[in-house]
């Protein structure tokens, strides 16, 4: 089924590494072009160069951006109106982890964890509906986690902060299909993946990565720790036509993990 998302222009931040990455290259080799943002912008221009060695020139291209500022999310749509001449797939997936429990989790920690989570996912749904209204069908994709279904008592701010993802997909979601437009929104709900995220948890706690892998994988029914390509599937699922009568609805992919 190749060309599953031809002639789509899509948006992917938190490009310039892992799940972002993964997912910008995922839409291009099914057809999409790409623009790939990120806060570090030379990774986000690295990962489009890599697409465009891979799939030709003027496939992807790279903007740094930073996901929390308004006036750079104009910018993003800006540059998506030049570089791609519209947008129809929009894919939300900047985030951060938010250390501490209830008693060690500082107020600067949640408030960055709130303003990278979530701030950035509601000014990319309210940004991008301009250019997504004149290329419909669109859809929005927003990466949350299993951690906004499913709890832990170490991490409320994270919790917090991918629960309110979820919720704030599904209200997108309505207010579009109240307004008439064929634009969907839903979330996407991955467990641990094999990202460098994994190798900066192995790292902090002194740990190596193949040790943090072994005991994240024990928890999870498949046996095993998630692949970028995987979650990415998912993130191509959602944003062709393949998925045409699915929003407001969350995507788990967690190896069965919310099930116990």
């Amino acid at each position: 089924m190749a060309g599953r998302v031809a002639g789509k222009l899509a948006l992917v931040t938190g490009a310039a590494q892992g799940l972002g990455a993964q997912a910008a290259t995922t839409l291009a080799r099914e057809g999409a072009r790409v623009l790939c943002t990120d806060i570090n912008g030379d990774g986000a221009r690295e990962t489009a160069a890599a697409i465009n060695v891979e799939y030709g020139d003027g496939t992807a291209f790279g903007l740094a951006h930073d996901v929390t500022e308004a006036i750079q999310w104009d910018a993003a749509m800006a540059e998506a109106k030049d570089k791609l001449g519209g947008l129809s797939v929009l894919v939300n997936n900047a985030g951060v982890g938010v250390r501490g429990n209830i008693e060690t989790c500082t107020l600067d920690e949640w408030r960055r964890g709130f303003a990278v989570n979530v701030d950035s996912v509601f000014l990319g749904c309210q940004k991008a509906l301009p250019l997504l209204k004149d290329n419909q069908p669109g859809s929005i994709v927003n990466i949350s986690s299993i951690a906004g279904l499913i709890a832990s008592d170490t991490m409320p701010g994270y919790n917090a902060s991918k629960a309110a993802v979820w919720m704030l997909s599904k209200s997108v979601a309505l207010y579009c299909s109240k307004m008439g437009w064929n634009i969907r929104c839903n979330s996407v709900h991955p467990t641990f993946v094999d990202t460098p995220i994994l190798d900066g948890i192995g790292k902090n706690a002194g740990i190596d990565k193949e040790v943090v892998m072994g005991k994240l994988a024990r928890q999870i029914p498949l046996g095993r720790v998630g692949q970028p390509r995987e979650i990415a599937d998912g993130v191509l699922f959602l944003a062709s036509d393949e998925s045409s009568f699915m929003t407001a609805a969350e995507l788990k992919l967690d190896g069965g993990i919310s099930a116990m």
